[in-house]
C-alpha cells in the first residue's frame, strides 16, 4: 500500500475508506501514522516472546496496555513520546528473550510485525485482523483505568497477548472470527473490573443534578476519563480557592460519593470532545487531558493545555507519574478565570444535566420499573449512547430522543449523550425518562440492568422492549460493541456510518446473524425498533 499513511480506525476516516495523506482526520501526521503502526508491531514482536506462557508478568502487562492506549484515536499526537513508548516495548521483549538480538540463527518467533501486512492483507483477513486489533485497544483503556486503581485481571492480560499473537500469525477466518468475539467476551471482564475499581475506591454512584454554570475566579477544566487523576487534582487545588469543572467523559465524576465531597467540583462546563477547539477557545483557565479525546489545540489556548498519562501533544506541559500539578494550580491563578459567573447550556439550552444513573441506581428502582412495564406506562426503553463526533448526521441521536414516545425510557451513556442530555424529558413513575448510566466503560452496567430485567421478565435480553441505539468513534465503541455481539444481543442500529474495516463479507455475517444495521431516520427507525420486540 504505497500511501503516506492508512488509518481507518476511527468514523471520520477520509471518504469512510481510510485516511492516506499527509495527515489524518483527527489531526495526527503521516509520521505519526507510522510510528503508531511501528508501536503496533512492536507490542505483537513483544506478544510473540511470551507465547506460550501460562501468565504474564504485571510489568510486561502494564507495557502492552500502555502501548495499545498510546494508538487509540486522539490521545498522542507527539512523536518523541511514542518512539519512548516503542523502546519501552523492545526493552521488555530483551527482557523475556534476552538470546534473539544475539542469536546467529534467528527464527523469527520474536520478530517484530510490519503492519503493511495487515493492511495489505485480503478484505476479510484484514477486517477481522482489525476488529480484534481497535477492540483490544479500546479494551486497553478500560485495563489501564483499572489498574491505576489497583484491579488487575489474569486472564484479561493473557488475551491482550493472545489477540496481538493471531494478529501477526492467524490468517485461518473462523479462528479470527471467534478471536473477535472473544475480545466481546473479555472485554465484559474487563469492563466488569473497572467498574468495580471506580466504585470500591470511590463509592456506588448516585443520581446528581450538575448545574453548567461557571463560577467567577479561577478555575480549571479537566477532561477525559480517569478518575485517579480528577482525584488528585481535587486534593492538591483544595483550599487553594480554584474550581475544578469536568468536561466531556469526566461527568459521571459528580456522581460519585468520593468525590462529591469536595465543594470545589463545582460542576460541567462544555460538551463532547468534538467541540474543544470552539469551547476553549480563549477559555481564562487551563485545561488538564487524563486521556483520549485530545483534538489539536489552537494557538489561543495551546498555553493552557496540560497533558498526563498516556495523552501527548508537542508543545504541550506533560504532567508525569510524579502527578505534581502545581503547573496547572499556578496557570488558573494566573488566569484567573471569568470575571462574573458565566450561565452556560448545554446543546439545547438546558442549564443542568443530571447522572449518576449506574446500574445500582436503577435496579434499586427495579419494582417500580417491572411495574410500569407490566401496567403499559414504560412501553419500550432505548439505550441511546456511544460516542460523539463531528461528521454530519449525528443530529439524528438528539431528534431520536426527542421523538421517542412519551411512554419510553432513554437510557445513555458515554459523550454522545451531550447531543440531548440537557432536555428535560419528564418523568414515568417518579422516575426520569431519560437516565445517564455514566462513561462508555458503564456500558457494564446497561447490560447489568438489561440482564436483570430479562431475569425478571423470564425472557432473553432480546425479547424485552429494549433497543440499541449506538453512535461510534473510535475503539472504545469497537469493544463495546464486540461485547454486545459476543452476548448476543441483535438488531442494534450503529451509526452515523459503518465502520470503513468492514468488508462486504463480514458486514453479511453481521447482518445475517446478529441483524446489526445502520441507522436510517429516528422515524423509521422508532417505528421498526418498537415494533420488533416480543412484549
Amino acid at each position: 500500500m504505497d500511501k503516506n499513511m492508512f488509518c481507518f480506525q476511527c468514523e471520520q476516516t477520509i471518504g469512510c475508506s481510510g485516511c492516506t495523506g499527509n495527515s489524518g482526520v483527527c489531526g495526527k501526521t503521516a509520521d505519526t501514522a507510522k510510528l503508531q503502526d511501528e508501536l503496533t508491531g512492536a507490542l505483537i514482536g513483544l506478544a510473540r516472546a511470551v507465547d506460550s506462557t501460562t501468565a504474564v508478568s504485571k510489568k510486561t502487562s502494564q507495557v502492552i496496555i500502555e502501548g495499545l492506549f498510546t494508538t487509540v484515536t486522539n490521545v498522542n499526537f507527539d512523536n518523541a513520546s511514542i518512539e519512548s513508548m516503542i523502546q519501552k516495548v523492545r526493552a521488555e521483549k530483551e527482557r523475556l528473550a534476552p538470546d534473539c538480538s544475539k542469536c546467529q540463527s534467528p527464527c523469527g518467533k520474536t520478530d517484530e510485525y510490519d503492519m503493511q501486512q495487515l493492511w495489505n492483507a485480503d478484505e476479510d483477513t484484514r477486517s477481522l485482523k482489525s476488529l480484534i486489533l481497535f477492540g483490544i485497544r479500546g479494551m486497553a483503556a478500560y485495563a489501564y483505568h483499572a489498574a491505576v486503581l489497583g484491579h488487575e485481571d489474569d486472564e484479561v492480560n493473557l488475551f491482550f497477548c493472545e489477540a496481538l499473537f493471531k494478529i501477526g500469525y492467524e490468517e485461518n477466518t473462523e479462528t479470527l472470527l471467534s478471536t473477535v468475539l472473544k475480545v466481546g467476551e473479555i472485554n465484559l471482564k474487563c469492563m466488569a473490573l473497572l467498574d468495580k475499581a471506580n466504585t470500591e475506591t470511590y463509592g456506588t454512584p448516585e443520581p446528581t443534578e450538575v448545574t453548567l454554570t461557571v463560577e467567577k475566579g479561577p478555575f480549571i477544566v479537566v477532561t477525559g476519563h480517569d478518575l485517579k487523576d480528577l482525584q488528585l487534582l481535587l486534593e492538591q487545588t483544595s483550599g487553594k480557592g480554584i474550581n475544578i469543572y469536568t468536561h466531556g467523559e469526566m461527568l459521571p465524576a459528580h456522581a460519585y460519593p468520593f468525590l462529591k465531597k469536595f465543594p470545589h467540583l463545582k460542576g460541567n462546563f462544555g460538551t463532547a470532545w468534538q467541540n474543544q477547539q470552539k469551547e476553549f477557545d480563549h477559555l481564562p483557565a487551563p485545561i488538564l487531558y487524563t486521556t483520549n479525546c485530545l483534538m489539536p489545540p489552537k494557538s489561543s489556548y495551546a498555553d493552557r493545555v496540560f497533558t498526563t498519562e498516556m495523552v501527548a501533544f508537542p508543545g504541550t506541559v506533560h504532567i508525569d507519574e510524579k502527578k505534581d500539578f502545581t503547573p496547572v494550580i499556578e496557570k488558573a491563578l494566573e488566569l484567573g478565570g471569568y470575571k462574573e459567573d458565566q450561565i452556560l447550556t448545554g446543546i439545547n439550552g438546558g442549564t443542568k444535566v443530571t447522572t449518576g444513573f449506574g446500574h445500582a441506581a436503577i435496579l434499586s428502582h427495579a419494582d417500580t420499573v417491572i411495574k410500569a412495564v407490566k401496567s403499559g406506562d414504560i412501553s419500550h426503553f432505548f439505550l441511546v449512547a456511544g460516542c460523539d463526533g463531528a461528521k454530519p448526521g449525528r443530529n439524528y441521536y438528539t431528534e431520536f430522543v426527542k421523538q421517542a414516545p412519551s411512554d419510553s425510557v432513554i437510557l445513555t451513556l458515554a459523550c454522545g449523550k451531550f447531543r440531548f442530555n440537557d432536555l428535560d424529558l419528564g418523568e414515568i413513575g417518579g422516575l426520569p425518562r431519560l437516565m445517564d448510566i455514566g462513561q462508555c466503560n458503564d456500558a457494564y452496567g446497561a447490560i447489568q440492568v438489561a440482564v436483570a430485567l430479562a431475569d425478571a421478565f423470564e425472557c432473553s435480553v432480546n425479547e424485552l422492549p429494549l433497543s440499541f441505539v449506538l453512535s461510534w468513534y473510535e475503539q472504545k465503541a469497537v469493544c463495546i460493541l464486540l461485547t454486545l455481539l459476543h452476548l448476543g444481543i441483535k438488531n442494534i442500529r450503529l451509526g452515523p456510518s459503518l465502520p470503513a474495516f468492514l468488508s462486504p463479507n463480514i458486514l453479511n455475517f453481521l447482518v445475517e446473524n446478529y441483524g446489526i444495521g445502520p441507522i436510517t431516520t429516528p422515524e423509521e427507525d422508532i417505528k421498526a425498533l418498537q415494533s420488533g420486540c416480543v412484549q
